[in-house]
């Protein structure tokens, strides 16, 4: 059998993942075991080469809707993200929260290195539940096949 043949940031089918939990945060999450981490506060951002997921949290009364994202999320993004491009907005419902689902592409930090930037294609949560909304980013090169990685993140996401 010929070996796989992967694009860049392509998150392996086989990595492991183990629990993270923030409790100024009230939220838990698997992520890619092995990835570096870093913590401030209730934020935490995990990396690995061309990958990343952050999480943060903040009080919220009741679940973004549609509407909120596009008028309220998406200037904000827009303003704050390099060469930022909408995809899609969605309500959605998982088991830890309802909120908000936005995708949408940027352009990477250089590299520190070689300075060379990638386009990644972020997917963006915002749920809420008990009070708490976290706010979780999932972010990878353009092309990569990141969906099995991303869907185990969001779908252990709990909210306290």
């Amino acid at each position: 059998m010929p070996a796989e043949s992967n694009p860049p940031g392509d998150i392996p089918d086989n990595l492991a993942f183990v629990a993270y939990g923030s409790a100024s945060g009230h939220y838990r999450f698997a992520h890619p075991e092995g990835w570096a981490e870093q913590v401030a506060g209730s934020r935490v951002l995990f990396t690995d080469k061309l990958n990343g997921v952050t999480a943060d949290a903040g009080p919220a009364t009741s679940p973004p809707t549609v509407a909120d994202a596009k008028t309220k999320d998406v200037p904000e993004l827009r303003r704050t993200q390099a060469a930022f491009e909408l995809r899609s907005v969605a309500a959605v419902k998982l088991p830890g929260g309802s909120g908000v689902r936005i995708v949408y592409r940027r352009n990477s930090a250089p590299d520190a290195v070689t300075g060379r930037q990638y386009r990644d294609e972020v997917e963006r949560y915002e749920l809420v539940s008990s009070g708490h909304e976290v706010v979780l980013e999932m972010y990878g090169p353009v092309g990569a096949d990141n969906v099995d990685a991303y869907r185990t993140m969001v779908n252990s996401l709990r909210i306290a």
